[in-house]
């Protein structure tokens, strides 16, 4: 048996996911008769984590978006991950919306999770490793407390929980 038992926090995103669900959703919009005509297009980068998205106008953006939405939603992708820049025009009156997709957990982040773990006075350790939080105690019960109560907090970005052990 173990001494300590331990789990990470991490924000992670599976590109290939992303992929197959922004592929449904160019399909969607090419079998859509209000996007008869149009020049719409979305396209992501995995270097720069965005995604980007061109419209004809306003109306046509927030379609894309909401179908965009809906794919991830139903592949698993948590929505808090995109963060959504504001429309600008492009050329060819044509409007672009930016999402950049957050992937691993920034410091500050990182250090707002271990406040809300050692202030819970659980008797666990918390540790800021890299992009991760490792959670670690000699009793697995005060682990899925921990678990229980970073998943209850108001967090703004998506986190998951791996390397249960």
């Amino acid at each position: 048996m173990a001494d300590t038992y331990s789990f990470d926090i991490v924000s992670e995103i599976d590109w290939q996911e992303i992929d197959n669900a922004l592929n449904q959703t160019t399909k969607e919009i090419q079998q859509r008769y209000d996007f008869k005509g149009s020049k719409s297009t979305i396209e992501y980068s995995q270097k720069d984590k965005t995604i980007t998205i061109m419209s004809d106008d306003d109306y046509k953006a927030k379609a894309i978006v909401d179908i965009m939405q809906n794919k991830f939603v139903k592949r698993g992708i948590p929505l808090k991950s995109m963060v959504y820049k504001p429309q600008e025009a492009a050329g060819g009156n044509m409007i672009r919306q930016l999402v950049e997709v957050q992937q691993g957990i920034s410091k500050d982040n990182a250090k707002l999770i271990v406040k809300i773990i050692k202030d819970s006075k659980i008797k666990v350790q918390a540790a800021i490793q890299d992009e991760q939080v490792r959670v670690s105690s000699r009793d697995k019960d005060l682990l899925q407390e921990a678990i229980s109560l970073v998943k209850g907090a108001e967090l703004d970005f998506a986190v998951q929980f791996t390397n249960y052990r």
